[in-house]
């Protein structure tokens, strides 16, 4: 699989496998199913592949150890800390908590779950607005220094909150949303990085599903996607165009749409790495694929003369307050 490098040196597989939707309760009833699709991954040829403590919580780190520990020496492991999980008994109990001892007890938990005893890209997953981010940056450099972490990574920041910490410590890589209908981050968060050198990993460049065409507003949506404006009946008819021109340009190149939207992703910027998640090795095996789809400058110059205006919030409002911080 090809390879790209984000910050200072993080050579990871071009795409990103994410298992956040592995078990998002503290059950997992297709463990094993989902074991032996993390492994196939890595017999594909990924080697990167994404995690947080509070996925579960933690349930779903103990998943991603079981499953990488055979191959620890041919993979990189990322996961999140920052989300106000009880460090005794696993329960989140909302908001957020960066605090320097709950970085730290976070981080010893995750390795331990994890079955390793370092981690290669160790995420703040939500900034918090009660601890300055020098002492958040501090911290994970400390972690760095003692071996337990390789790479810093931030998620959903803000331009300010990048600069401030890329100036503690180095940032290897933002996560955050961008897609073909999540375009925000050009704005300013894609030209921050730029200049600093630090790698993209846009989480959702499917568009939760519906940039692969397969939902529409006839399809009964869970819990998750029922709470995002985005995916009202009014606004997935009215962003239906932009799953129209991804799937005619795909006709051109014998491509489904959802090659069509990770392509575009990965024609932005060398140093940007899409993270998809999946359940089924046969939708895997189509978005690696997205990997040998070339579009044209023709191809994306039809995209921008588009300027397909997108309807809905991408998260619910409480959940947008906690961005771009």
């Amino acid at each position: 699989m090809q390879k790209r490098t984000l910050g200072q040196g993080l050579e990871v597989s071009a795409l990103s496998l994410g298992a956040m939707g592995y078990g998002k309760a503290r059950e997992l009833p297709d463990r094993a199913e989902m074991i032996t699709l993390i492994r196939t991954a890595v017999d594909r040829g990924m080697d990167f592949f994404d995690t947080a403590e509070v996925y579960g919580p933690w349930t779903n780190e103990l998943m991603v150890g079981e499953a990488l520990e055979p191959l620890r020496d041919r993979v990189k492991i990322a996961t999140k800390f920052g989300w106000d999980i009880d460090q005794e008994t696993g329960v989140h109990r909302g908001g957020v908590n960066s605090k320097p001892t709950q970085i730290r007890s976070a981080v010893e938990g995750s390795l331990k779950r994890l079955r390793t005893d370092y981690i290669d890209l160790l995420y703040q997953h939500r900034v918090d607005p009660g601890v300055p981010m020098e002492d958040v940056a501090g911290v994970v450099k400390d972690l760095i220094a003692e071996g337990k972490v390789r790479w810093f990574g931030l998620s959903e920041a803000g331009a300010g909150s990048i600069r401030r910490a890329h100036a503690v410590q180095p940032v290897a890589a933002l996560q955050s949303e961008y897609s073909l209908w999540t375009r925000e981050p050009e704005a300013e968060i894609i030209p921050t990085l730029e200049e600093l050198g630090i790698g993209l990993v846009p989480f959702s460049p499917l568009g939760k599903g519906f940039l692969t065409g397969k939902i529409d507003s006839t399809t009964t949506l869970d819990p998750m996607r029922s709470s995002i404006p985005r995916f009202s009946p009014a606004a997935m008819d009215a962003n239906r165009k932009l799953v129209d021109l991804i799937r005619a340009i795909g006709e051109r190149h014998g491509a489904t749409p959802a090659q069509v939207a990770l392509a575009w992703i990965l024609a932005q910027k060398l140093w940007i790495v899409p993270l998809f998640g999946t359940r089924k090795i046969e939708r895997f095996d189509e978005n690696i694929g997205a990997l040998n789809v070339q579009l044209t400058q023709t191809d994306l110059n039809e995209i921008e003369a588009a300027n397909i205006h997108i309807s809905g919030d991408r998260y619910p409002e409480e959940h947008m307050r906690l961005t771009g911080l």
